[in-house]
C-alpha cells in the first residue's frame, strides 16, 4: 500500500507502531519493538515513516519482515548495509490512521481512547484516560486526575458506554476502585 503525499506530511495523523531497537547482521535489517497486536502494517510493500531521534521522518518501504520472539525483523528497501541500520536505531516507525483497518462494532483503538473524560454511572467525572496497558486477563485504561490515578479494567462490566464524539465515557467500577 503506498502512501499519499498528503498522508505524510499531517503529523496529527500519524501513529505510533514501534520503535527501532537495535541494527540486526550485517545486511541492513533492524529490530523493531511493535506497538501493535497484528502485524499486517508492516507487511512487505507497505510503507512506513522512520523518524530516527534528532532528525526528521523519512518514507520506507519494507521489503522483509518477519516475528522473533516478541521483536519484528524488519529489513528496508533502502537500507541494505549496518551502517545505514545503525542511524534507525531509537528510530520511531509510525503510519498514517488511514492505515489502519476499520474497527470493528464496540472496538476501539487505544489511540482514540486516550484523553476521554472518564465519568462514573451517577457522572461524576472521575479523570481523564491517560494510557492503556495490557494485562494477562484484559487491558486497563489508566485514568487520572490531579495525581491520583487509578486504574479500571476495560471489560463490559464495567465500561457502560463509549462516546468518542463527545469524548467520554461512563463506567460502573465495582466495590474498592
Amino acid at each position: 500500500m503506498k502512501l499519499s503525499k498528503n498522508e505524510v506530511m499531517d503529523p496529527d495523523e500519524l501513529l505510533l507502531i514501534g520503535k527501532i531497537i537495535k541494527a540486526h547482521g550485517v545486511k541492513g535489517e533492524v529490530k523493531v519493538y511493535p506497538y501493535l497486536e497484528e502485524y499486517s502494517l508492516m507487511d512487505p510493500g507497505r510503507e512506513v515513516l522512520v523518524e530516527p531521534p534528532g532528525t526528521s521522518a523519512t518514507l520506507y518501504r519494507i521489503h522483509k519482515a518477519r516475528v522473533y520472539k516478541n521483536v519484528l525483523r524488519v529489513a528496508f528497501e533502502a537500507v541494505d548495509d549496518r551502517d545505514a541500520a545503525e542511524e534507525l536505531v531509537g528510530g520511531r516507525v509510525l503510519t498514517p490512521r488511514s492505515m489502519l483497518p476499520p474497527a470493528e462494532p464496540d472496538v476501539w483503538y487505544w489511540c482514540d481512547l486516550i484523553g476521554l473524560d472518564v465519568y462514573d454511572a451517577n457522572g461524576e467525572f472521575i479523570g481523564r484516560v491517560a494510557a492503556m496497558m495490557e494485562t494477562g486477563s484484559n487491558d486497563v485504561f489508566v485514568v487520572r486526575q490531579e495525581g491520583e490515578e487509578r486504574l479500571i479494567p476495560a471489560i463490559a462490566s464495567v465500561v457502560l458506554d463509549i462516546d468518542l464524539d463527545a469524548g467520554k465515557m461512563r463506567v460502573d467500577l465495582p466495590e474498592g476502585l
